[in-house]
């Protein structure tokens, strides 16, 4: 069994250290991925950008939730990302204890739906799983086999279905654009009439 850590609500001054934390981690590269471009312009769900601090490292972990819109009718979601942890507090439990409080705050603030984007058998360990594949599509390449969610109320994944995007992002497209070719079949429906 995983230890426990306090974990508190992310302030704004710990977002120089979250950076760094996460260069250390991931590198600068990390900025290109699919799952970045998703929280571009957007900034986490309130009361779901959590740390976890220690006296040696400092910041020893952090998470944050972002708010999605998922198909043509901007069903909201979350995007759990990025979980990082110090290397120094790696495999003992920050990880864990981080997901299972933000999961937790996230179902209790009535979200109802989490995706992410990672390793499977990591996350698998607070309950996700593979999405049906071509069921939802990220506005970027993804591994399928990496692309995961978790229910946060039984059977929200239910008939959604189609692109994900950031909700200020979903107001500004309109339908044709959200769903792959549809505006080129239009435009050639159009030049057909």
């Amino acid at each position: 069994m995983a230890a426990s850590f306090p974990v508190e609500t992310t302030k704004e001054s710990d977002q120089p250290l979250i950076e760094q934390l996460l260069d250390i981690a991931f590198g600068i590269e990390r900025r290109v991925k699919t799952s970045y471009r998703l929280r571009e312009g957007s900034t986490p769900a309130d009361g779901l950008s959590l740390v976890v601090r220690d006296a040696e490292v400092g910041l020893a972990g952090s998470i944050s939730f972002w708010p999605l819109a998922i198909g043509s009718t901007g069903t909201p979601a979350l995007l759990l990302g990025p979980l990082v942890v110090h290397p120094k507090r790696q495999n003992i439990g920050v990880g864990l204890t981080l997901m299972r409080e933000g999961l937790g705050l996230a179902k209790g603030y009535g979200h109802r739906f989490v995706i992410l984007v990672g390793d499977a058998p990591y996350y698998a360990r607070v309950g996700f799983q593979k999405l049906p594949e071509g069921q939802l599509t990220l506005p970027g390449p993804v591994d399928p086999a990496r692309f995961l969610y978790v229910e946060l109320v039984p059977g929200a994944l239910q008939g959604m279905q189609g692109l994900v995007l950031p909700p200020y992002r979903f107001a500004e497209i309109s339908v044709p654009f959200a769903v792959p070719h549809q505006a080129e079949r239009q435009k050639q429906s159009a030049q057909c009439q």
